[in-house]
């Protein structure tokens, strides 16, 4: 660690002259016998140059007051000049320390008793003060060594260290600890964002932070809490610029330690050695089952076999003495399975006996036996878990030393076998056996997530879906959640609508488990009210899945990164695997969203039916045609397609799909509380709807009405949709192919964004209309949120996140022509983004529904709620409501 060792050079420098602190140029004056000393001390680097020079200058002269005076000293005169250039520079100790250190030394030695006028030295003496000069200019200014390429330290952080702790984590990521007045401590969690770990990060050596944790992810730290809500923008240079209640002012606990994840990319200048404090002690980084017994190629994931962990020597056993069902219980969750059963014990005695047998029949084992291991190979005994534990390495446990010549005696490896959740079951009987057991509706369900196990959480009450608020939120809670809806234990607990802002309800906070409760809501909670908690604060998981290897059978090629290219599948079986394309006919937004998913790079972006810019190298042949897939599939081959019989409009490799995966997506949604409280007709003269009618925003029968004479019956709204995801909403197609409507005198950056329908309560239509994207843009933002889209000027379309785009109920279009509809109960629909033309985080939240009676005159609206806020019954009930008979709407 840097800065360690830089007390004593510290108090050399004090005594010196005062760090920081300019001196200017100081002449000390010995007069003694025997010699006369001189002293320059500066600090500033800046400032070596012109105070150096000024000095010179002086002492030439005082030279030349000797030379041509009559002043008489002793025979030997020595003139000492130190130079002592201090710079600081940013490392993790953050303490000053010295790059370059120039001392340089002039001695004259002048021989003679009196006079020096007449003395041959003395034209030397005339000539010492330019070389004398030349020297220190070439010394401290021309031949100093070039500025550190490590960042510069900043003032604000002197006298502290930063350091990363905890565990299991990668050397990136940890537990924030700071050094302060010697002594260690933590940061709490309150008020902590991404800002604040993007200063952090930096603090640390790394260029970014990518995320951040909370709830004491990486264990709890011991100590001092050095900061409470820490507010940073971002910019800082160091963390003593943000905001905070103050050193060692705080009321969290321990439990609330704040963490960070550090972009894997350092800062120039710095080292591994100066920015993460290494912990010395032996971890467990992975687990995994290996398979007792192979016989050919097993079915993946794994559910049974020896229970190996992975440490620095690779690859070893645990010793199954005092194995237990919570370690299986927390292994099986470390591998995406939600829960453990009972290990046939007599089936691996058996195996091992018969090992025993075939190895002193013979040299070599029968058969490939994967239990029968040397003794060096267990790294791992004394394992105790109570069950709750997210990883192993949080569990009670001892490793072998190097020189423990008996491990495991009389045991045997551990053997565990797992339950997979219904999306992973790996047999037909065993997906049999589940779909056979009753299953009522979850009250748990993940939405706004790119992979299966991850999202924001959403919790069934009163019927209707609602968010849990992220206070108190943790991994035993996040693992209950995960467990509940067939995933493994929870990698992450999101805090903080990482994974987008939900809509409505938020039902849940401070919600506390303690990891063994089957469902989330066995756990102590908190209901709370809309002040309470914002949805700012909405709470997420990522859970452990186990290994499909479906990402092994899919690849991109010829795109500019790794997100983007030509999709490439492997088919056939052993022998007999090969690659190829897939033909692009229909190919689009929900297609690529599931090659996303399975290449594991996130979100569709754009799913592309041409890919002649890309260059499919030697790979021709096209072996999959006609894909259709819901979008919710975890891999290509649970979608729909053609089989081994390729049917493709368009042949060649010009016309095979392509993706543009991305990270982040938007998230549309309605405020369907709007829709049924600005619902109104209007009679509208026929004079009047020229523009709507040649953008076709009128029912049909208005192409034979008797224009100009006569109206249209029209149900009017406003529509307010938000974009509650993680990434700005913008049209396909860009600017320059945006269509000109000269009767409204605006663009369209989208032909259909909105369908409107009238329905009857069996689903048939009975009217229709259309909203094109006249104008994308941000009407109003969040009060932390800035507007960045407008249509004036021809300016760029989109809805930023946090921000909604309104659509008055008075503008043309914002309708559903009713004029042909007769009276009666019908369904309101409104769907968003209805052709999946720019891809969403989710699509289930697009389209909203209402209840609403006609009479002929008037309508009333009412029950109007997003598709999917309500529970499967009230949806049931929804669609099967008799309608009103009055307009007393309850």
């Amino acid at each position: 660690m840097g800065g360690g060792d830089g007390g004593a050079n510290d108090r050399t420098r004090k005594g010196r002259c005062e760090t920081e602190q300019l001196m200017g140029t100081v002449l000390l004056f010995t007069k003694g016998r025997e010699s006369l000393s001189l002293g320059l001390c500066l600090s500033p680097p800046s400032l070596v140059c012109t105070s150096l020079t000024v000095f010179l200058l002086l002492f030439s002269l005082f030279l030349s007051h000797l030379v041509h005076g009559s002043l008489s000293f002793s025979p030997t005169i020595s003139v000492s000049v130190l130079i002592q250039c201090l710079s600081s520079s940013h490392d993790l100790s953050l303490e000053p320390r010295p790059d370059f250190i120039c001392d340089f030394s002039y001695t004259l030695s002048l021989w003679g008793t009196q006079a020096f006028p007449a003395m041959r030295p003395v034209s030397i003496w005339q000539r010492s003060p330019w070389g004398l000069l030349l020297c220190l200019l070439c010394s401290s200014c021309l031949g100093s060594p070039s500025p550190s390429t490590a960042p510069e330290k900043r003032a604000g952080s002197q006298g502290l260290r930063f350091r990363l702790a905890g565990f299991p984590r990668k050397p990136f990521e940890g537990r924030v600890e700071i050094q302060r007045a010697g002594e260690w401590g933590t940061i709490c969690d309150d008020d902590f964002t991404l800002q604040a770990a993007h200063v952090l990060c930096r603090e640390l050596g790394f260029t970014e932070a990518t995320g951040w944790t909370h709830s004491a992810k990486y264990g709890p730290g011991t100590g001092r809490i050095w900061l409470d809500n820490l507010s940073c923008s971002g910019t800082e240079q160091s963390v003593t610029e943000c905001a905070s209640r103050g050193w060692g002012n705080s009321d969290c606990t321990h439990d609330e330690d704040a963490g960070v994840i550090c972009k894997d990319q350092r800062l120039p200048g710095f080292s591994d050695s100066n920015v993460i404090e290494v912990e010395q002690h032996l971890q467990v980084e992975e687990v995994r089952l290996r398979p007792a017994v192979g016989r050919g190629r097993r079915p993946l994931p794994v559910t049974e076999g020896l229970v190996e962990v992975r440490l620095p020597d690779g690859w070893l056993q645990v010793c199954d003495k005092g194995w237990s069902a919570h370690n299986s219980h927390v292994v099986c969750g470390m591998l995406g399975f939600p829960s453990e059963k009972r290990v046939n014990t007599a089936f691996y005695r058996k195996l091992r006996k018969r090992a025993a047998k075939a190895s002193a029949r013979r040299p070599k084992p029968l058969g490939r036996l994967l239990a029968q291991r040397q003794q060096h190979s267990f790294g791992l005994h004394g394992v105790a878990c109570v069950g709750t534990e997210a990883h192993l390495s949080l569990c009670s446990l001892e490793f072998y030393r190097a020189n423990d010549t008996t491990r495991c005696p009389g045991g045997a490896p551990a053997v565990v076998s797992c339950v997979p959740g219904p999306l992973y079951a790996a047999s037909s009987g065993q997906r049999k056996q589940q779909q056979s057991k009753p299953q009522g509706e979850t009250r748990v369900r993940l939405k706004g997530g790119a992979h299966p196990g991850e999202g924001r959480v959403e919790v069934l009450k009163a019927s209707t879906w609602g968010t849990i608020c992220d206070r108190k939120w943790d991994l035993q809670a996040a693992s209950v959640v995960c467990r509940e809806l067939g995933f493994g234990s929870a990698r992450e607990a999101l805090s903080g609508a990482r994974m987008g802002q939900g809509m409505g309800a938020i039902h849940l906070s401070e919600v506390r488990c303690s990891g063994q409760e089957p469902s989330l809501w066995k756990c102590p909670h908190k209901n709370i009210t809309a002040e309470d908690c914002s949805h700012s604060q909405d709470a997420g998981v990522r859970c452990n899945l186990p290994y499909t290897g479906v990402e092994t059978k899919i690849r991109l090629s010829g795109g500019r990164s790794q997100h983007e290219g030509r999709v490439e599948v492997q088919i056939g079986g052993p022998g007999s695997l090969r690659w190829g394309l897939i033909c692009g006919d229909d190919w689009g937004t929900l297609e690529a969203m599931v090659a996303c998913r399975q290449l594991g790079l996130g979100y569709a972006n754009h799913g592309l039916q041409e890919t002649w810019y890309w260059d499919s190298g030697n790979i021709t042949e096209v072996v999959m045609s006609g894909v259709r897939c819901t979008g919710s599939e975890l891999s290509l081959d649970q979608c729909a397609h053609h089989g081994t019989h390729i049917a493709c409009k368009r042949t060649g490799t010009r016309f095979t799909a392509g993706v543009i995966c991305s990270e982040t997506a938007s998230d549309l949604l309605l405020h369907s509380a709007l829709v049924q409280e600005t619902a109104y007709i209007e009679d509208r003269p026929l004079h009047m709807l020229y523009c709507a009618a040649e953008e076709n925003c009128l029912a049909r029968s208005a192409r034979s009405a008797n224009w100009p004479y006569g109206h249209r019956r029209l149900l009017r709204f406003s529509s307010q949709i938000h974009n509650l995801g993680r990434a700005d909403f913008r049209p396909k197609a860009g600017r320059h192919s945006w269509v000109w409507h000269e009767c409204h005198g605006h663009y369209h950056s989208m032909d259909i964004f909105t369908h409107y329908d009238i329905l009857t309560p069996n689903g048939t239509k009975v009217a229709e209309g259309h909203k094109a994207s006249f104008c994308l843009e941000d009407t109003e933002c969040q009060e932390d949120v800035s507007k960045r889209y407008e249509c004036a000027n021809f300016g760029e379309q989109g809805i930023t996140v946090g921000c909604w785009d309104l659509y008055r109920h008075d503008i043309d279009c914002q309708w559903i022509d009713i004029t042909d509809v007769k009276p009666g109960n019908y369904i309101l629909q409104v769907v968003i983004n209805p052709n999946f033309e720019v891809a969403e985080s989710d699509f289930t939240n697009n389209a909203m529904k209402c209840n609403c009676k006609y009479d002929g005159h008037r309508i009333w609206v009412h029950n109007c709620h997003i598709g999917d806020a309500f529970s499967e019954e009230a949806n049931r009930k929804f669609e099967r409501y008799p309608g009103q008979t009055s307009n007393q709407v309850i």
